[in-house]
């Protein structure tokens, strides 16, 4: 099967080493967004996808928008393709790329789809305290994720994973249903279904703003932003900002009890069940562990913690080092 890859963060690559190991596969051509400078040094860096495909000796095209590029275009119809595989590639392909490959264009989707169609679907479906995601292979359209269903592979969601460990599971997962989802749509294997718009949702773009940490809601609803939103989350303390890489609820968690190390952690802190005091408050510190903060409903365990300009730190190495005492108030964060 010949197929050209559209992909190009690091969660496309696992899909793309899949296929270029396979024997049944032959990837003709990568198409991958422009090389994008780095902070420091100011450095073109090429994509994840694009240093697996120069490794390979591959064929790689890097339009600025791809859907306009007349050059980019032909080369793609050249090729005369059996199917463009799509995953996390970043533009929208037009109807015109859409209808080239014999087969079709099949895109690979960290959800199950239709929840959480759009930009970023592992972060959302955290941010919404979700107890199981997928990823879901799918025949593309011309809509946003409303392609036909061909296949999907579910996925249990711990407690304590953040976007970027469930990131590696569901990409992992992604390479192996893709090449399944390939085999058996060449033998006619699959029937595509089409999507129930109407159980539709949607996982947009995130902005600077959903960052922002707010002590008013539940130690359940901080805790699942900022693993969602690993590791960009902030709240401020002593008037600067301070980014919250990595918490624990310790109360309101529901029907979902706390992973073993943590129920031992629990144990072993104070009765903190009469706790009451206004959101943000530090009202037990746990030693060896880190800060125990007040939120609008429940207790929130800082378990990471990273101050500006420094590096990520566990939550007990951040209460010494800052001499954090009970009674202090982490700020809502900008």
């Amino acid at each position: 099967m010949k197929i050209v890859f559209f992909g190009t963060p690091q969660f496309a690559v696992p899909t793309l080493e899949k296929l270029l190991n396979h024997s049944e596969f032959e990837v003709l051509a990568v198409v991958t967004q422009p090389d994008k400078r780095r902070e420091r040094g100011n450095q073109l860096t090429p994509t994840p996808v694009k240093a697996i495909a120069a490794a390979h000796n591959l064929a790689v095209w890097q339009p600025e928008r791809v859907k306009k590029d007349t050059e980019a275009l032909t080369k793609l119809k050249q090729l005369d393709a059996d199917v463009f595989v799509v995953v996390a590639y970043g533009q929208i392909l037009s109807s015109k790329i859409l209808n080239m490959p014999k087969l079709g264009c099949i895109n690979v989707h960290g959800s199950i789809l239709p929840k959480y169609r759009g930009a970023a679907p592992i972060q959302w479906c955290l941010y919404n305290g979700e107890t199981e995601t997928g990823i879901t292979t799918m025949l593309m359209d011309a809509g946003m994720d409303t392609g036909a269903v061909l296949q999907i592979a579910t996925t249990p969601i711990g407690l304590l994973d953040n976007a970027q460990d469930l990131a590696l599971i569901l990409a992992a997962i992604g390479g192996d249903l893709l090449v399944e989802t390939l085999l058996k749509l060449e033998r006619k294997e699959i029937q595509p279904i089409p999507q129930d718009n109407l159980a539709a949702t949607y996982a947009p773009l995130i902005q600077k703003q959903d960052y922002a940490l707010d002590w008013s809601k539940s130690a359940i609803q901080l805790h699942n932003q900022i693993r969602g939103f690993y590791p960009n989350c902030t709240a401020t303390f002593r008037n600067n900002l301070l980014k919250i890489t990595a918490s624990a609820p310790l109360a309101s968690v529901g029907d979902r009890n706390l992973p073993p190390e943590l129920q031992e952690v629990v144990h072993k802190l104070p009765d903190l069940s009469n706790v009451s005091d206004r959101p943000g408050v530090v009202v037990s510190i746990g030693k060896g562990i880190g800060a125990i903060v007040q939120t609008g409903e429940g207790l929130l365990l800082l378990r990471e913690v990273q101050l500006a300009g420094k590096r990520p730190q566990s939550g007990w190495d951040f209460v010494n080092g800052t001499r954090l005492t009970v009674g202090e108030v982490f700020g809502v964060g900008s």
